[in-house]
């Protein structure tokens, strides 16, 4: 995430952020915080509290992301909540 933070998109229903190091935007769907949450239905500021709380697994979920997939700087991506969890260890 940036200095700036992430932000819900609500056009896509879901959060998207610049990770660390890349000038792509990533975005992770409300879906995927259903399974990161464990709730049926989170609300966005739910999603945005738990992303900032585990900033630096978003950030290492998409560099892992855009390592295993070739992306180029400006790639943009999204990820899932296995991609997350696997950052999380």
């Amino acid at each position: 995430m940036t200095a700036d933070g992430p932000v819900w998109r609500s056009d896509i229903d879901a959060l998207v952020f610049r990770p660390a190091g890349h000038g792509g935007w990533c975005a992770v769907h409300r879906l995927a915080f259903r399974a990161l949450l464990g709730r049926r239905d989170p609300a966005p500021e739910d999603c945005l509290a738990h992303a900032v709380a585990r900033r630096d697994a978003f950030d290492r979920a998409a560099a892992e992301k855009i390592r295993r997939r070739g992306l180029d700087a400006g790639d943009s991506l999204h990820l899932t909540s296995r991609d997350v969890e696997r950052a999380c260890g």
